[in-house]
């Protein structure tokens, strides 16, 4: 575990009683990727969100770097919480972050849930991953906002929905500009596709069936290496799973955390 030289404050959110449910969000978003999906399962669970730093209204310094460090902000939090086991669900990076904890801390994980998530990413997924980091590095954040739209939404949702992927894209144009280095660090360097089959508890991964980043390609690979695991393809859906099906993620996690 590499201890990050000082730790911002986190913003977190707790509903609901019941089972603890951990909820990790991805790149670029905060906490409130959740909204729609929370009311269904702080019904039966209480639900546990945090910030990663950078985002929202969590404390701006720059980092974390490593895939490890941003674990052991979850560890962070759950220790302020008081929080001894939960289930864990990770969205994108947040599915990583989550990967990593099973790996690292599996006495402190009851049920895993990987939405939209990556491992196992082929030598030109990287070259790709690479390429958007560089571009971020050079020209900000509206450099990779500009071609967010297509790979984040379908059609259908665009047309019937526009204000809301309006609002999306301004969401991620907020946050701060390190976390986004930091996390594309992260895609383009850390990854946990050769020690999957180490993870042991229950996991359930779900992707969207035409998502360019998380792909099917990826999510069936983790799947197989990954012993005691549920695959999902979602049909037709790209990257925002959580903002054009919340329902069907609720109900899929609150089939699966029982």
């Amino acid at each position: 575990m590499t201890a990050p030289a000082s730790r911002p404050a986190f913003k977190n959110k707790v509903e609901g009683k019941g089972s603890p449910v951990t909820l990790v969000h991805g790149v670029g978003a905060d906490l409130g990727s959740w909204d729609e999906v929370v009311p269904r399962l702080a019904q039966r669970s209480q639900v546990m969100r945090m910030d990663l730093r950078g985002h929202g209204l969590s404390g701006r310094i720059e980092g974390p770097r490593t895939l490890e460090d941003l674990a052991d902000d979850v560890r962070h939090v759950w220790d302020k919480l008081g929080v001894a086991r939960s289930h864990l669900a990770g969205f994108s990076l947040g599915g990583l972050i989550a990967q990593s904890l099973a790996l690292s801390d599996p006495e402190r994980i009851d049920r895993l849930a990987i939405l939209s998530a990556v491992a196992g990413r082929s030598p030109e997924e990287r070259r790709k991953v690479a390429g958007r980091l560089e571009l971020l590095k050079a020209k900000g954040i509206a450099a990779i906002i500009g071609a967010a739209e297509d790979r984040r939404f379908t059609p259908e949702f665009k047309q019937a929905r526009p204000e809301r992927v309006q609002q999306r894209l301004a969401e991620l144009q907020r946050n701060h500009l390190p976390s986004y280095v930091a996390a594309y660090t992260v895609f383009a360097t850390g990854d946990l596709g050769d020690r999957l089959a180490g993870i042991e508890r229950r996991t359930l991964m779900a992707t969207g069936e035409n998502d360019p980043g998380s792909n099917v390609r990826m999510a069936r690979m983790m799947h197989e290496r990954i012993a005691a695991s549920t695959l999902r393809i979602l049909p037709r859906l790209r990257h925002s799973i959580l903002v054009e099906a919340p329902e069907l993620v609720a109900e899929m996690l609150l089939e699966f955390f029982g």
